[in-house]
């Protein structure tokens, strides 16, 4: 959910605009048990901070915060989350909230989240983001380290996302390159995603018929 929350703030805010915070990202994490960057009402901080914050720590609180200024509430935000998602043609992705926790009416399949890793990665500063291994926002604690495991583990890894709840179950979009051909693994509902993820590369990249040979494309 946050590759899609991500994408939608690149594309309708500017990296370096300031946002007034005004997320408790303490009490949100006691109220829903959830990761968070640590954000605190009050602070200013960059829309790029925000996004390191998502993507890296899987910040709940950046995910609201980025929601409340893009678009003005989190509801709103998310409409522009469901209108991306049906710009993509993805038909079987709803989304009802900007961080990914459990709703009823918040799903997506292993396809269609893929794709919005696809896209975060067409976007060089998200693509950066995802690839580093910490980040340090521009307030006076510490750095924070990147979630992704699969970065430290995977030498050709560049990103994108790590997630978990108790209904998906540990979760990845996982990118790849080696020997100039990027691959794109989705994994949801795994018990072991890191393995699997890497089990899924390694079966790919052995594989170097290319996908798209005679349908008048490249791989």
């Amino acid at each position: 959910t946050k590759i899609a929350t991500a994408l939608v703030a690149a594309e309708r805010s500017d990296l370096s605009e300031i946002v007034d915070v005004e997320v408790d990202g303490a009490a949100l994490a006691v109220e829903t048990e959830s990761t968070i960057m640590g954000l605190q009402p009050g602070l200013d901080l960059s829309m790029r901070d925000l996004l390191y914050g998502l993507l890296l720590p899987s910040g709940n609180d950046a995910a609201i915060a980025i929601a409340e200024h893009v678009a003005g509430s989190v509801p709103a935000f998310v409409e522009l989350m469901n209108e991306k998602a049906d710009e993509l043609g993805l038909r079987n992705t709803h989304f009802a909230n900007p961080h990914g926790l459990d709703d009823a009416d918040h799903y997506t399949s292993a396809h269609d989240i893929a794709v919005f890793g696809l896209e975060l990665l067409r976007r060089p500063e998200l693509a950066e983001i995802v690839r580093s291994m910490e980040y340090q926002p521009a307030w006076d604690r510490p750095a924070f380290s990147n979630s992704n495991r699969l970065l430290f583990d995977y030498p050709e890894s560049i990103g994108i996302k790590i997630g978990f709840t108790d209904n998906a179950g540990q979760t990845i979009v996982a990118a790849a390159e080696r020997g100039g051909r990027r691959i794109i693994v989705s994994l949801l509902g795994s018990s072991t995603v890191y393995q699997d993820a890497i089990a899924l590369f390694e079966w790919a990249f052995s594989d170097t018929t290319s996908a798209c040979r005679g349908q008048g494309g490249q791989g």
